[in-house]
């Protein structure tokens, strides 16, 4: 099974932004997020998400909310 963490790189060594634990030993993946494609992918999730979630459609839940 996989478990994507967030870090980054200070000082030579890589920083998990989220208290984990693991074990010594434990093999992992390291994927390399470069500025362009981080931006590139929030903005293709932004457009998905806006498809899903903008739309004249939800806006019965709004007002069925307000009731």
């Amino acid at each position: 099974m996989f478990n994507t963490l967030e870090g980054i790189v200070h000082e030579g060594k890589i920083k998990l932004l989220e208290p984990t634990v693991l074990c010594e030993g434990t093999h992992v993946l390291v994927t390399v997020l470069q500025n362009e494609e981080t931006q590139f992918w929030t903005e293709v999730s932004q457009n998905s998400l806006d498809k899903v979630w903008n739309n004249p459609e939800d806006d019965i839940y709004a007002e069925l909310l307000q009731k």
